[in-house]
């Protein structure tokens, strides 16, 4: 079985609050000196996801980013997990893209890639949380797409997928190819040996430009968007606090029930 599975290297999500900073100039998160960036997380269960159905079915995994700044320690950790291979989809042209555009760059890399019976991916990325681009994919390639998704089975050809709405876990199937989007049900991620992390580290990925994948620049990036983010901030947050005291514990406390009472509280 074949699965290909779309990572996206993300800024660290334990930054502390108040190390968090925007730059203003390109509407991007401007990571604090000395911290490291992040596959993001439901992306990892995509991977743990694809590589449980190579553990019972066999095959092979690839992982699919489009990334033009990665961080090779970062970005190889599904090889450390066990993927077989990496794919980077890097050009300029691909900067300042919205969820459309990266999915039309991620469905012309699976064109490319030409055979494969499943693709997952997260079911939003831990940056942006928009939770499109799987859809958008499966739609650009006119495939099944099954969302939120945990326990997965390839069964006759076709992918058997579980997924939680609501107080109740539903069962879908779908043929394949199919694209699915993994969530939390999936449980958690594999931790990579020392040995797996050294193996990936010798791995080359394989590097794929806008040419290569046969697309116009100017139908991708910033320049093919649909949409444009006019401004990224920090929420400022104020607030105020009142000491109530009084002459004995009784007293103070009757002296904020009748303040609540005045706010209408209580």
């Amino acid at each position: 079985m074949k699965c290909l599975v779309f990572i996206k290297q993300i800024p660290d999500p334990d930054i502390p609050p108040t190390q968090f900073r925007v730059d203003t100039r390109t509407n991007t998160v401007a990571p604090p000196q000395g911290s490291s960036p992040a596959v993001s997380l439901l992306d990892e269960l995509a991977v743990e996801a694809a590589l449980r159905l190579k553990d019972a079915l066999g095959g092979e995994v690839t992982a699919v980013s489009l990334c033009n700044d990665p961080v090779m320690n970062v970005i190889k950790k599904p090889l450390a997990m066990g993927a077989d291979s990496l794919i980077l989809l890097q050009d300029p042209a691909f900067e300042g893209g919205d969820a459309f555009t990266t999915a039309r760059v991620l469905a012309a890399a699976v064109k490319k890639i030409g055979s494969y019976d499943l693709i997952l991916c997260g079911r939003q990325a831990g940056d942006w949380d928009n939770g499109q681009v799987g859809s958008y994919v499966a739609e650009s390639l006119g495939i099944p797409c099954i969302t939120i998704v945990g326990k997965l089975e390839a069964v006759s050809g076709k992918i058997r997928a579980e997924r939680t709405v609501g107080d109740t876990v539903e069962t879908v199937e779908a043929p394949m190819p199919a694209l699915v989007t993994a969530g939390n049900e999936v449980g958690r991620a594999r931790y990579p040996k020392l040995r797996d992390i050294m193996a990936a580290g010798r791995k080359q990925p394989t590097i794929w430009s806008a040419k290569d994948l046969g697309l116009d620049p100017s139908t991708v990036g910033a320049k093919g968007a649909l949409t444009k983010v006019r401004r990224l901030y920090v929420e400022e947050k104020a607030g105020q606090c009142e000491v109530l005291k009084g002459e004995t514990p009784a007293e103070a406390g009757e002296n904020l029930a009748l303040k609540l009472r005045e706010l209408k509280i209580i």
